[in-house]
């Protein structure tokens, strides 16, 4: 088997904001073969600079666009096509955009592999740990508590086990971010985890004092309280508090991930498949947080591509809690997939159809898709 094309599709919606939200837009990889076989990704990136990524002609010997490094190539070479395409983008590469959609690409990879052997990625990834994994509705924080109680409300109604809020007005008021936090687990109750993302707006003594307090509240963790690059702090941090640290999202590659390991010492990290390198990435990532006995939880807002990838990653993993699944109400969200990933009874069932388990919905593609041919 062959690659035969590397296709880098943008979908925008006709209006989209400022606000964290990875769900307004996206990069889909798509990788054909000469046997007929597709492979389907996923690039959380800025969506043009991604698809320059994939396009860029070769400008010398360390230059090159991810196109042509993979095309010609056996799908099940992933490793060997993962380290061309390091080598070959080291001029401009190594972190950053180019290793997310590296991480598309490699998303796709295993699908087809997946798709050829007739078996779901998890059994290629070496594990059947799980048949159904734990979704935590993972939402953008509103700004009054009105709207954090209805919210609340609704996705404990849902059945979810566990409620993610980030962003938004946190990270600017300790006092106001606290009483938001609270909110939300009085309307939720004790048997509720409750995950609090700060988006990095905070620093040290604003960390430790949130820390302190909403180990009151029980908080299963408190997510990027710090900027990614303040190991130290994240480390003072950690170690002041009963409380869970989680961080990860930002990084890109297991060298990048060693380091947090080793110099921050956080209780939690957040690898995201489209942006970490992939599945053969991840992997590896993955062995190094078991070997330091700290929690995996990966990142995934996103639509339905990286939400199939993280399902698959955590069913062949041990002792992973919680799938991250996006509540936010994108139409490219939550139309991508012809056959959407649904939550009933706290749980969403891993796909056991072959490859990631997934068919994209056409008209979504046909309806926001940017420049197609």
């Amino acid at each position: 088997m062959k690659i035969t094309d590397v296709k880098a599709i943008v979908l925008r919606l006709p209006e989209i904001s400022s606000a964290a939200d990875g769900t307004q837009d996206d990069l889909i990889i798509v990788v054909e073969t000469d046997e007929g076989i597709t492979g389907y990704g996923e690039v959380d990136t800025a969506p043009n600079v991604g698809k320059a990524i994939v396009e860029a002609y070769m400008s010398h010997g360390t230059c090159y666009g991810l196109r042509e490094i993979v095309i010609g190539s056996d799908p099940f070479d992933h490793e060997q096509i993962w380290n061309e395409m390091w080598a070959k983008t080291y001029y401009y590469g190594r972190f950053g955009p180019v290793i997310h959609v590296m991480s598309g690409i490699d998303m796709a990879l295993w699908d087809i592999m997946g798709k050829s052997a007739g078996k779901p990625v998890h059994k290629l990834l070496g594990g059947s740990y799980a048949k159904k994994v734990r979704p935590y509705a993972s939402a953008l924080m509103p700004d009054t508590a009105d709207d954090v109680k209805r919210m609340t409300e609704k996705y404990v109604s849902l059945g979810y086990p566990a409620i993610k809020f980030g962003w938004g007005p946190l990270g600017y008021d300790v006092k106001f971010d606290f009483k938001l936090v609270e909110t939300v687990r009085k309307t939720a109750g004790d048997k509720i985890d409750i995950m609090i993302d700060i988006g990095k707006r905070y620093r040290l003594k604003q960390a430790v004092y949130m820390a302190k307090a909403l180990e009151q509240l029980d908080v299963y963790w408190l997510e990027e309280p710090l900027p990614a690059e303040d190991y130290e702090g994240y480390k003072r941090l950690t170690e002041s508090t009963s409380l869970r640290i989680a961080t990860g999202e930002e990084e890109s590659g297991r060298l990048a991930f060693a380091r947090l390991i080793n110099e921050s010492h956080v209780d939690v990290i957040q690898p995201d498949i489209s942006r970490c390198g992939g599945l053969t990435e991840a992997k590896k990532i993955a062995v190094m947080a078991a070997d330091n006995n700290i929690m995996l939880v990966p990142h995934a807002f996103k639509t339905g591509i990286l939400v199939a990838a993280s399902i698959q990653f955590i069913a062949s993993l041990q002792h992973v809690p919680y799938l991250e699944f996006s509540v936010t109400e994108s139409a490219i969200r939550k139309e991508l997939l012809l056959k959407p990933f649904v939550q009933k009874n706290g749980y969403i069932d891993v796909p056991d159809g072959p490859g990631l388990g997934i068919e994209l919905n056409p008209e979504v593609i046909r309806k926001y898709g940017v420049n197609l041919i």
